[in-house]
């Protein structure tokens, strides 16, 4: 999946979006048909993501609400950057019906394309309030250098 810069305004054209927005206004349609009676325990999500390219290094967050640090997995190879991770059900309740849920369980993964090299040994992860930041340090030729001109 190539990675687009932000210009401002108007974000890329996500189809996946527009399907997601699709399925969940169809279920809104059809919900007073079929009530609500349980809840499915594995449902696809995916964690909203952001990257941002800074002077020397990557900075990537990504959206996990609910989800503990023991359930996060991250990984950099090549060029890749992936989280993985579960989000578990936190209580199962037989007794009671659900009129509505929206809340997505399960696991997931997501990769994204690094556009240049990183210093796997220097990054950083940190996690705080449901939001995972990444932060990958570039390798020293992907920051460039200033190159001086001699005068002759």
């Amino acid at each position: 999946m190539p990675i687009e810069r932000y210009r401002g305004g108007l974000t890329p054209w996500d189809p996946f979006r527009e399907i997601e927005e699709f399925r969940q206004r169809m279920m809104e349609w059809f919900r007073p048909l079929f009530p609500v009676e349980r809840r499915w325990e594995v449902d696809f999500w995916t964690p909203a993501i952001e990257m941002v390219e800074e002077k020397d290094k990557y900075v990537v967050k990504a959206d996990l609400p609910g989800m503990k640090k023991e359930d996060i997995e991250v990984s950099v190879t090549q060029n890749m950057f992936t989280i993985k991770g579960e989000r578990k059900i936190e209580e199962q309740r037989k007794d009671k019906g659900y009129y509505y849920c929206e809340r997505r369980y399960g696991s997931f993964v997501r990769s994204i394309a690094l556009p240049g090299s990183v210093e796997v040994d220097k990054i950083k992860a940190t996690y705080k309030d449901g939001v995972l930041t990444v932060e990958l340090p570039k390798a020293e030729e992907e920051k460039g250098r200033k190159i001086d001109i001699q005068v002759e």
